[in-house]
């Protein structure tokens, strides 16, 4: 298994251009003082919250999800819900964001309609897409929209997650699944390409402080007021 992940992780680093061409989008949204709405269902939804409110993560992103899509709450019925037409779209349509925004998509399928409509109609309405996808995965998924989520992107970042996600044993796998590994790896590379084009560009980034260490909620107060009117899931409940 170690060695299946090295090579993937190795595959990864050779798509640096892509990742290159995310951070850009990515600089572009935060020059423009806009919002990265981060969406996925199911254990994408792991990479969602890789994006949000993460230390050494960019501050003005916002989960973008149904409830419902959350395994812990129904995991039969979060695989249901991903598969109805029309929740995908109504999520965008409710949360309005606009061209200085960017959606980010997380689905190593990108086959099933909740994520395809999120970046069909974040495209319609001029918003920038990076599709977080595996291409080997999704040429083999089932059917179920009709197109694919790389096929509604300004940028595809290809996980090469294998088709049916496992890789251990080798020649007929059946455990050790790696779109987490792979997805979080991939995330944290397109952030470190982010700080690189920021520092070219002399743009400080608002980027969170782990709360754990020294003067970090004091140095995340400012990010809170700055984006909580936009991002009400940094404090909502309190």
């Amino acid at each position: 298994m170690r060695e299946d992940v090295r090579r993937l992780l190795g595959e990864l680093d050779e798509r640096q251009g892509d990742i290159e061409r995310a951070a850009g989008l990515l600089l572009d949204t935060v020059a423009a003082d806009g919002i990265v709405y981060a969406a996925g269902a199911g254990h994408s939804l792991a990479m969602v919250c890789e994006t949000f409110y993460r230390a050494g993560g960019l501050a003005p992103v916002r989960p973008l999800w149904d409830p419902e899509v959350l395994p812990l709450t129904g995991a039969l019925r979060s695989s249901a819900v991903e598969r109805e037409p029309g929740r995908g779209r109504a999520l965008v349509e409710a949360a309005a964001p606009t061209s200085s925004d960017l959606l980010v998509v997380f689905s190593t399928s990108g086959r099933n309609p909740y994520p395809v409509e999120i970046a069909s109609e974040g495209l319609a309405r001029g918003v920038p897409v990076i599709a977080v996808t595996s291409l080997p995965a999704s040429a083999q998924a089932s059917d179920r929209s009709g197109t694919r989520l790389a096929d509604h992107a300004t940028v595809v970042l290809d996980t090469g997650v294998p088709p049916g996600d496992v890789v251990h044993p080798q020649g007929a796998p059946r455990t050790a699944a790696v779109s987490t590994v792979l997805g979080a790896y991939l995330w944290s590379s397109v952030l470190a390409a982010l700080d690189g084009l920021a520092t070219e560009r002399g743009i400080a980034l608002p980027l969170w402080t782990s709360a754990n260490v020294p003067g970090g909620d004091e140095r995340n107060a400012e990010l809170i007021a700055r984006y909580s009117a936009r991002i009400p899931e940094l404090t909502r409940g309190l």
